[in-house]
Order: structure tokens, then sequence, then C-alpha cells
């Protein structure tokens, strides 16, 4: 069985965050693996392990020690849900031409 299992690794982030943090609350485990991925490829483009032993060990591993021991925090990235709020609006403005157009024809 793989330690910390899904459930005490979201429960420890969880009560890691501060009220005071733009720290997001984790409640799935797809969060939990892009959280996990994304700094295992942070630590094999050569960014410094922030837990102690993680010598000989798998970047993946390395990484949810980390999220488990509350040295790495989620944060939201609000650029990202920017971008797609523009997106889904710039759509929307070429569905409403494209049928002003079809009505006027």
């Amino acid at each position: 069985m793989i330690h910390p299992s899904y459930s005490e690794l979201i429960e420890a982030i969880n009560t890691n965050t501060e009220d005071d943090d733009n720290t997001m609350l984790i409640n799935s485990r797809y969060s939990l693996v892009l959280a996990t991925s994304k700094r295992a490829r942070q630590i094999i483009a050569g960014s410094e392990p922030m837990v102690e032993g993680a010598a000989g060990k798998k970047p993946l591993s390395i990484a949810i020690d980390e999220l488990y021991k509350g040295k790495v925090k989620i944060l939201e990235d609000i650029h990202e849900e920017e971008e797609v709020s523009a997106e889904a609006a710039s759509e929307n403005t070429e569905e409403v031409t494209a049928e002003a157009k079809a009505q006027e024809a």
C-alpha cells in the first residue's frame, strides 16, 4: 500500500492551509495528481527538494512527501481561469455574430 494514502494526503494538505493565504483546499484526487505531478516536474527540471532524505527517491515520491509535510502549498492559478473566461467570452461573441449574420440574410 502506498503511504500516505490519497485520503491521508488530502487531509494533511487541507489541515496545513491557513485562513490568510491563497492556498486552495483539495477535494478531489484529480487536483492532487495535478499538484504532485507539477511539483515532480519542477524537481526533474532542477528545483531543490524541500524535505530531508530525498536522495535516492524518485521525483514523484519527493513531491508527495513535500505536500504531506506541508513544505509545498497549492495555490489557485488565477491566470488560467482568466484565460478560460476570455476564450469563452470570445466564443460567445463569435456565435452571436454568426447568428446575427444568418438573420440578416
